[in-house]
């Protein structure tokens, strides 16, 4: 082992490289991966290339452990199919929506997500704005009589209040248009 490497030129990259010093004698290509799979080819075509090595994969007893090989290791060349055949398909499943949790009680109000502008920042932000609450049941009771109104307004038909419904709207005052206008004309 000699303390300064010879150092030489990689066959397929073309740069210089240290050879290992194990086998530094007769190393041509570098380590870098492609230069790895080429020095790879390279041996292997040597190896096929002298006349005692020509047929070693030919003739009839390469081709019957070939087979023999195949006949062990079934499907091992097809290409896998994601769906296996010999699985059995779930069966379908049909979704009732009017179907509720038995420990939840069943609410009377729609949810706030349920209402399509209570989605949009803009909405939220003005009917935060008018009403003076960031508090998201503010919000929503403010986006449910808005919704129930402009149902009215339209002549469409407004879902049937229930008795709890009925009496939470009960119980808060009554916005009249003046009213509204008034606490926009303050903002």
């Amino acid at each position: 082992m000699s303390a300064e490497p010879n150092r030489r030129k990689c066959r397929c990259c073309r740069r210089m490289f240290d050879p290992d010093y194990r086998n530094g004698y007769h190393q041509r290509y570098c380590s870098r991966p492609a230069c790895r799979r080429a020095s790879r080819i390279a041996t292997q075509r040597q190896w096929r290339r002298k006349p005692e090595n020509r047929d070693h994969f030919r003739g009839p007893d390469e081709v019957r452990r070939v087979q023999e090989w195949r006949r062990a290791h079934p499907g091992y060349w097809k290409q896998k199919s994601s769906p296996k055949s010999d699985q059995q398909p779930a069966p379908q499943q049909t979704v009732n929506m009017e179907q509720s949790s038995c420990n939840a009680r069943p609410s009377p109000r729609p949810p706030l997500q349920e209402v399509c502008l209570a989605q949009n920042p803009a909405f939220v932000g003005l009917i935060s704005l008018v009403t003076g609450s960031t508090l998201q049941d503010d919000i929503a009771a403010t986006a449910r009589q808005l919704l129930l109104r402009g149902r009215n307004i339209l002549g469409l038909h407004a879902p049937e209040p229930t008795t709890a419904t009925a009496s939470l709207y009960d119980r808060q005052a009554p916005h009249s248009p003046g009213a509204v206008a008034s606490d926009s004309q303050r903002l």
